[in-house]
């Protein structure tokens, strides 16, 4: 599956009343600026693809912008919370050395109205999720797994890759072959992920229930 890197960026102007907006810097302005450029980079990440079937391509997301006192105070700080999905094929000290490039070029290049003075930004890493790579020794999980699922649920199971991260990362980390087997809907879309109605048929997941315990008893029979 996919990796994730999320960076907390944190703008600073200079706060002012709104009356007086030239005594001030708006760093909202500023982070405005380095959104139009991190989004930029979207279109970049178009052109790379994964090998990965069931990846596509790289993908920048800013999920939170928090900032300001009140309507009538010109924004001294703005917070944005970043999210940037890598593809198995990346490096993730390659991709965050690229991402802080781009927030500090922004940053250097945004000239205040009326004269203020720069902004000042800080960034902070909040998470990093490798992605997860297929290791030695998985094969014998994927078979079983396949064919339980081909039988319970009466249709072929795909091996492919998907655009979250999960916790099954931490033991590929650490050499442990691992795969991710999910009941309930084949897709994010079907299953309405992060919205109000995000679901799964019950009878799904009673027939997974059944395919992962007869893959265990496959797998711990003694050889």
């Amino acid at each position: 599956h996919n990796g994730c890197l999320q960076l907390e960026v944190t703008v600073h102007g200079d706060m002012a009343h709104a009356a007086i907006p030239d005594s001030g810097t708006d760093a909202l302005q500023g982070a405005t600026h380095i959104l139009n450029a991190l989004y930029a980079l979207n279109t970049d990440y178009l052109k790379i693809s994964s090998s990965v079937e069931g990846i596509t391509h790289p993908y920048l997301n800013v999920g939170q912008i928090s900032g300001g006192t009140n309507t009538n105070v010109i924004p001294g700080k703005v917070v944005l919370k970043v999210d940037r999905r890598m593809i198995p094929e990346e490096d993730p000290a390659e991709v965050e050395a690229s991402l802080r490039r781009t927030i500090e070029q922004a940053a250097d290049s945004f000239k205040p109205p009326r004269g203020g003075r720069a902004i000042g930004v800080d960034v902070k890493r909040i998470l990093l999720a490798r992605a997860l790579k297929p290791l030695p020794g998985n094969k014998p999980l994927v078979d079983a797994i396949q064919k339980h699922g081909q039988a319970v649920f009466g249709e072929a199971i795909p091996a492919v890759g998907t655009p979250l991260y999960t916790d099954v990362r931490i033991y590929g980390e650490h050499g442990i072959p691992g795969v991710i087997y999910g009941a309930g809907p084949r897709t994010v879309r079907e299953s309405n992920a992060k919205r109000a109605d995000e679901h799964l048929v019950l009878e799904d997941l009673r027939r997974a229930t059944q395919v992962i315990a007869r893959t265990l008893f496959e797998l711990l029979q003694p050889t």
